[in-house]
């Protein structure tokens, strides 16, 4: 039985959020592959994807979830792990990954911004094409999609009642 979850979904799909909460209720760990990169770097994401681009970051996210030991913990990862297949078969192989659904016109009320989010999409592509395109990402390595619409406390009961 796997003793930690993942947690993947696009920027303001509440992966944070609903970790945080997850891992104070099941008495895990918390960690968040952004913050596990901003915090060794020393930059933010948006700052590290001006200088090295949208490859060079996603290499960076993928070594970094590789580097965080998967063990009674809740990860949040960003919202590019999917491009890493290296990385997801790790967290597949190491907890349960949870897609936290939200449908794109809620993600643009969430999101005030992506130009300082660092958000890794090719330069000419839009947030709503690298939302599609990410979304058959997300679908094909979760082993649960919990569509996360309403309030915190309900995507939790969901996924407490998936446990």
């Amino acid at each position: 039985m796997k003793n930690s979850i993942s947690l993947i979904g696009m920027a303001g799909s509440g992966k944070t959020t609903i970790g945080l909460k997850l891992s104070e209720i099941l008495n895990l760990s918390f960690s968040d592959s952004d913050n596990v990169i901003e915090t060794k770097y020393g930059k933010t994401l948006q700052s590290i994807l001006d200088s090295d681009g949208y490859m060079g970051l996603r290499a960076i996210e993928e070594n970094a979830i590789l580097s965080i030991k998967i063990d009674h913990v809740v990860l949040a990862t960003g919202g590019s792990a999917v491009y890493s297949t290296k990385a997801m078969e790790y967290l597949k192989m190491n907890s349960l990954i949870i897609f936290l659904e939200v449908p794109f016109d809620q993600i643009m009320e969430r999101v005030s911004s992506f130009l300082d989010r660092g958000f890794a999409k090719e330069p000419n592509q839009s947030i709503e094409d690298a939302f599609l395109e990410r979304q058959s990402l997300y679908a094909n390595y979760a082993d649960h999609i919990i569509v996360n619409t309403e309030s915190i406390d309900s995507c939790v009961s969901k996924i407490l009642n998936l446990l």
